[in-house]
């Protein structure tokens, strides 16, 4: 219902109010009528008349609905997103003055909640605020940054890839400027939310449930937002609940990403492969994130071949993370790049610090890394767009011919390790 999912202006009303009381109301139709709005768009009835009304006709561009006379809040605003079409910024009013009350409505997608009584200062900054949003230069911008779809693949757990996928998410929206959706498909331990200090909803286990109900304005109401540019949907399934789909959730959860959002990046647990090997069909790149282990080695190349086999059009990013800057390698970086037949594109140094710091902030590590560490953040956000681009697959295939020289079999330099470590 609200930013960054903007309205295509079309012949909607461009406003409509519906109110429990006549203060209310006499507040509101001197101040539509400044904007230039009908005061007779001011209806009486809250919530309970909004959702029938909506039901059978379009959606306004701001809609202000007085939630006075709702028994539970957040449950009524839910079954108004039901009937409230995408792009409608929703201002919602109030008697109840609680905080959590405020962020899970801000969650569920309204742009604000005015706390009764409010004044008319209130109330005119609110509409400025929501008018300069359906006024913004966003529609212009999808048009100029073409849709970005990155995957990043951990080859075993602990690597790291949910740490630089919420990074990435993070440096798309801030850094490249694009509206940004983090998609953590580990849906019952994710830490998409979690590291970014946000509760992650119940909108991707719903989805899972109900595929049938995903379109724009699911995505719109689902979606928790970190900051303008980024928005998370993540979840901590109860871990007695099995996970139950065919996958035609996150096709769709894909497919209505790519239309809302500029980027996504998708945290893509290595097991989804197996299960769901269509889900990197779409994805531009993918970024595989490894340490320099042995069992990483082995990993890396079984997906890397599968990567090749299953989705030939995906460019690839070899990602080393967590690298000591002392001599204690299981496997060395040559070693493991002879392995893979291919060069590690961007190496992440170990930094305890870093790590710990940026957990405590409740932040991405991208957002918290300076100097050296900051580097290779910058690099992978790079690399990424750049290979999203046609020049960024031309470089890819110079990439990709040179590694092709290595010598020896993926599995015989394996075997090679091993017989080294046994002796």
């Amino acid at each position: 219902m609200n930013a960054p999912f903007h309205a295509r202006a079309g012949s909607r009303d461009p406003f409509t109010a519906f109110v429990c009381d006549d203060a209310t109301a006499d507040m509101l139709r001197p101040v539509a009528v400044e904007h230039g709005w009908s005061p007779e768009k001011v209806n009486k009835g809250g919530l309970r008349n909004a959702v029938q009304s909506l039901s059978v006709s379009a959606s306004p561009n701001i809609l202000f609905v007085d939630l006075s006379e709702s028994g539970d809040p957040l449950n009524d605003i839910n079954a108004l997103a039901e009937v409230c079409e995408p792009g409608t910024i929703v201002i919602a009013s109030g008697h109840v003055n609680d905080v959590r009350l405020y962020r899970d409505l801000v969650a569920s997608g309204i742009h604000d909640y005015l706390l009764k009584p409010f004044t008319v200062d209130q109330l005119r900054d609110t509409f400025a605020h929501a008018q300069s949003i359906l006024s913004g230069p966003r529609g212009e911008a999808q048009v100029d940054k073409p849709h970005v779809m990155t995957a990043v693949i951990g080859v075993r757990g602990g690597v790291g890839a949910s740490t630089l996928a919420t990074s990435l998410a993070w440096l798309l929206g801030e850094k490249a400027h694009r509206s940004t959706a983090l998609l953590d498909l580990d849906v019952h331990f994710g830490t998409g939310a979690l590291a970014l200090d946000l509760e992650p909803g119940r909108g991707l286990t719903d989805a899972i449930e109900n595929p049938s109900r995903i379109d724009g304005l699911f995505i719109e109401r689902a979606m928790v937002r970190a900051n303008e540019r980024l928005s998370v949907l993540s979840a901590e399934a109860p871990i007695n609940t099995p996970l139950i789909t065919d996958g035609t959730a996150f096709f769709q959860l894909q497919e209505e990403m790519r239309n809302a959002f500029e980027s996504t990046v998708i945290d893509l647990p290595r097991q989804m492969l197996i299960q769901y090997p269509h889900m990197v069909h779409d994805a531009h790149v993918a970024v595989v994130v490894a340490e320099l282990t042995l069992a990483a080695t082995r990993d890396t190349i079984r997906i890397l071949a599968w990567l090749k086999s299953n989705a030939p059009q995906t460019k690839v990013i070899v990602v080393a993370n967590g690298v000591p800057s002392g001599g204690a390698l299981e496997i060395s970086k040559k070693d493991f790049e002879q392995s893979i037949e291919r060069s590690i594109d961007i190496v992440f140094p170990e930094d305890g610090k870093l790590a710990a710091q940026a957990a405590k902030l409740g932040k991405p590590m991208a957002e918290v890394a300076n100097g050296k560490m900051a580097a290779p953040f910058t690099q992978l956000s790079n690399m990424v767009l750049s290979h999203a681009s046609e020049d960024g697959a031309a470089a890819e295939t110079k990439t990709a011919a040179k590694a092709g020289a290595a010598k020896g079999s993926m599995m015989n330099n394996l075997k090679s390790m091993l017989a080294k470590k046994a002796a």
